[in-house]
Parts: structure tokens; C-alpha cells; sequence
């Protein structure tokens, strides 16, 4: 998922991107980063394997996890963790003020923690994305980590008798959910922004996410959906004529494409590029995995409208994602965008291998355009497309209905205690919960709101709708910590 997951994903990273950003060397095993000072970077010992005793040799590894104690009432305010997604938990840290801006209110002690085999927290290194190593990459494995983390950390803390609440978005979003749901005695409650745990249980249309890719497109003007579905149609009439030079000369491509497997490539570079303005379609720029105009949906409308050669908008478009500098002199289309289990892209290096692995084993990603219901080229990725590639890359079957059994899917009646937020401007909302299951099981639904937009600090830009939903999770937040501090306080 940027994606969220990308596809926040969240993870979409381009190549220009990469060459420029970094983030401070760890030089100790617990140190503070010069990054931000707000919080110190720290690592827990982590067990290898938390279901089986004698696998991997009973070994550990590093976790990493960013907390800052700034506003926390020692000992007795609440803890608030954020369950880290794929990627360098800093980028999440970095871009979810709320949870500090709560933490002041609430008197919290706030804490990030890095996903196995994401960012610096690699089990096994360099080595960690070989067979069979790659295999402790779980979902189960992942809130095990966190459940285990906390409780170790309120111990040498001691916090035992502080409540927990656990943050996430996308993919994080999930992990909050499945947090909530599987470690009870944990975790006091969950806020789970635009986190798709239906649409990735296999429980949504398969051509839902495209279709609402094109809807925050159309709803600029139908003109803007319209010029885009030319432009990809003119590109399919030189692919028919085999104008192999004429596509490379209009898209600026550093190499002439010359198969049906280069167009493919092309399809999905220029695709994915309209899934990522789509999620990150927030009210003010942002350099949040890579760099985004304010409104990045209009602005992509506003350059495929303004001149009559619909194959040089398209390119110009794309470049708003991939080329935010300018400095790039021509796409290379096979390094930009890596093909993988997630139709919505994984992004580029160890972390795209990571969501690769998961898109083929628990996470359910079968998501298909058709030129019909949106506005880009046919590309299937069926579940029999799935198996055949994550046979082939990672020697795994997928497990479609896993999540499904393992994590409830919609079956969520029994469960208490969570906030499941969406805006309206998401591709990925509709693959989540959109209306409250119970007096505990709260939907709230942001219009004008784009991918976990409440997750994010205050910006005068916000819509009001953000404003109020973050109050209404404030005062939520709040009664479960009550809730819950009275439920310890009680306890023999």
C-alpha cells in the first residue's frame, strides 16, 4: 500500500528522493537522534520468533522505536504507541503531529515503533530478505513485537498501571486494529486511520481502488478524468503501431521501450503516479515520503488541462511524483517504479522487498483497473496472477482468506474500543470501515480528507471536518483512558 500502503502505502520512493534524503546514523544502541530531538531513538531486544522455541536458534535482534517522555505526567498519564507500517519509522514519527498534540492534553508518554523488517530493524541484516529468513515476516509476528515491547517498557518504566492506546495509519491502522483485537490486556483502545482491513481480507470489490483513484480525479472536473483516459489511449495506439521512438521521445524515457513487458512497466509507472496524488491529495504541501504541491489532485488536473498535446500533460503529470525537482533529465522507468504483489505500488529498496513478501503471503492486494470503471489502461492482477508471481519471487502461496480468519475481517462486533477514520478523498477508504459497528466501534468519516490526513499535525489549511474529527477522537481517547484507569484501579 504505498503505497499503504502504501500504499502509504504508504512507501512509494523515488529515485531523486533517495539520493537526497537521510536520516541520522545510529552510532549506539540507545542513543538520541539529531533528526528530531523531540524524540530519542532507542532499540529493544527482540525476540526472533515469538511462536516457536526452537526456531533461528532462539535468537533476538534490535528493534527500533523512537519516545519522547516531553509531556508525559510520570507514571500515570497514558501511553500512546504508534505501530509502526513499511518503512523507516521516522517517516511515520515526522508526519503524525497528533499524537504529540494529544500527548500535551492528555499528559502522555508517546512512543514509535519501527516494523520488523522495515527501516533499521532488520533481524537478520543484508540477509534478512533470504529464504528462509524472510519468513518471520508476519503480521502475527509484528503486533507480538509490539505487545511484547510495551510490556517490557512499562515495566522498566514503571508504567504497569498506565493505560495504552495504540495509533496507526494504513497499514499501521491495521496493526491497531489487530492490536486491539488480539491483545486486549494490552491495549486499552485503538485509533486505526484509513486502514483497509477489508478491502485487504479479500472482502471488496477488486476494482473498487482504481475506480476511486478516478473518482478524486473526476471530481475536479470531468474534463480532467476524460484527458487523462485519452492520453493513455493515445499511448495504446502507438503501442498498436509498435512507435516505439514516439512513445520514448513524448514520455522523456531514458530507454526506448520495446516489448509488451516495457509498456507494462510504463503503464504502471504512470498509474501509480495518480494512486499516489490521489492518497496524498492533503491541503498544503508535504514531504511526506517524497514531495507534494498543495492539492496535488488539482494540480495534476490543472497540467493534464492546460495544453492540447494530452501525451506531453500525461508525462507532466507523472513528473509531479517522480521528477517534484526537476532535476531529472529523463525517466527511468524500470528504477522509479518496481512491479511487485501490490497493484498500488511498493516502492523502491529493502522496504519494497519487505511489503513484496507480505502482498504475497497475508496481505490480500488483488486490486485491478479495466479502462472501464476508471480511467486507466486494463491491467488484471488476479489471484491466480498472484500466485504465479509470489511462487515464482518468494517460493510462497498466498493465503487469500487468512486475514479474513485470523483477524475477523468484518466479523468485528465483538470487539470495543476503536476508531476507524476515513476521508472521503482516499482510494483506500472504501476498503476500510465506513459506518460505526457499536457504541465502541466508531467510524468517522473526513470530507475533503485525504490519506490518515488526522493523523497529521494542525495546519491552518485543514478542513473543518479534520478539526472536528480529531476533537471527537480526543474526547474518545480520553474516556477509554478513564475507563481503563479505573478497571486497574479495581483490580485485587
Amino acid at each position: 500500500m504505498k503505497s499503504v500502503f502504501g500504499a502509504l502505502r504508504l512507501t512509494l520512493l523515488t529515485a531523486e528522493f533517495l539520493q537526497t534524503f537521510s536520516y541520522s546514523n545510529v552510532k549506539t544502541e540507545i542513543h538520541e537522534s539529531q533528526t528530531q530531538p523531540l524524540f530519542k531513538e532507542k532499540y529493544f531486544t527482540q525476540s526472533l520468533d515469538h511462536f516457536n522455541f526452537n526456531s533461528m536458534g532462539n535468537g533476538t535482534f534490535l528493534q527500533r522505536y523512537l519516545i519522547t517522555d516531553k509531556y508525559w505526567n510520570t507514571g500515570y498519564g497514558p501511553i500512546f504507541f504508534y505501530t509502526g507500517n513499511e518503512g523507516d519509522i521516522w517517516e511515520f514519527a515526522l508526519n503524525s503531529g497528533f499524537l504529540t498534540e494529544l500527548a500535551t492534553q492528555q499528559e502522555a508518554l508517546v512512543i514509535f515503533a519501527e516494523h520488523r523488517y522495515y527501516g533499521k530493524s532488520l533481524p537478520f541484516g543484508n540477509e534478512s530478505f533470504n529464504i528462509p529468513q524472510i519468513g518471520l515476516l508476519t503480521v502475527e509476528q509484528a503486533i507480538a513485537d509490539y505487545a511484547v515491547m510495551i510490556s517490557a517498557l512499562k515495566r522498566q518504566m514503571s508504567a504497569t498501571d498506565c493505560p495504552v492506546i495504540v495509533f496507526g495509519g494504513s497499514y499501521g491502522g491495521m496493526l491497531s486494529v489487530y492490536m486491539r483485537i488480539k491483545y486486549p490486556n494490552v491495549v486499552a483502545g485503538a485509533l486505526a486511520a484509513s486502514a483497509p482491513i477489508l478491502s485487504t481480507a479479500g472482502l471488496r470489490d477488486s476494482r473498487q481502488f482504481f475506480g476511486d483513484v478516478t473518482a478524486d480525479f473526476e471530481a475536479i472536473s470531468s474534463e480532467c478524468k476524460y484527458a487523462i483516459k485519452g492520453a493513455f489511449h493515445q499511448l495504446k495506439e502507438l503501442v498498436e503501431r509498435q512507435d516505439y521512438s514516439k512513445i520514448q521521445s513524448a514520455f522523456t524515457l531514458c530507454k526506448r521501450p520495446s516489448s509488451v513487458q516495457d509498456i507494462h512497466q510504463l503503464n504502471g509507472f504512470l498509474r501509480n503516479a495518480f494512486t499516489f496524488m490521489a492518497m496524498l491529495d492533503y491541503p498544503y504541501s508535504t514531504h511526506f515520503i517524497g514531495n507534494m504541491p498543495a492539492n496535488p489532485v488539482k494540480v495534476a488536473c490543472e497540467t493534464m488541462l492546460r495544453g492540447s498535446d494530452l501525451l506531453t500533460s500525461l508525462r507532466d503529470t507523472a513528473a509531479i511524483v517522480y521528477n517534484s525537482t526537476g532535476l531529472l533529465t529523463c525517466f527511468d522507468v524500470s528504477s522509479l517504479y518496481v512491479e511487485c504483489a501490490d497493484p498500488t505500488g511498493c516502492g523502491l529498496g529493502f522496504d519494497s522487498m519487505a511489503w513484496d513478501y507480505q502482498a504475497c503471503t497475508e496481505i490480500n492486494l488483488c486490486y485491478e483497473s479495466n479502462n472501464i470503471t476508471d480511467m486507466f489502461p486494463a491491467m488484471t492482477f488476479t489471484e491466480e496472477e498472484r500466485l504465479r508471481y509470489c511462487s515464482k519471487r518468494w517460493g510462497v502461496i498466498p493465503r487469500p482468506g487468512w486475514l479474513k480468519i485470523q483477524f475477523w475481517g468484518d466479523a468485528l462486533s465483538s470487539a470495543s474500543n476503536i476508531i476507524f477514520s476515513n476521508g472521503d478523498l482516499d482510494p483506500w477508504a472504501n476498503g476500510g470501515v465506513r459506518k460505526s459497528l457499536s457504541s465502541s466501534l466508531i467510524a468517522i468519516n473526513i470530507a475533503a480528507g485525504a490519506h490518515h490526513l488526522d493523523l497529521r499535525g494542525s495546519n491552518v489549511a485543514d478542513p473543518a471536518s479534520v478539526i472536528e474529527a480529531r476533537k471527537t477522537e480526543a474526547d474518545l481517547i480520553a474516556q477509554w483512558v478513564e475507563l481503563e484507569r479505573n478497571r486497574i484501579q479495581r483490580l485485587p
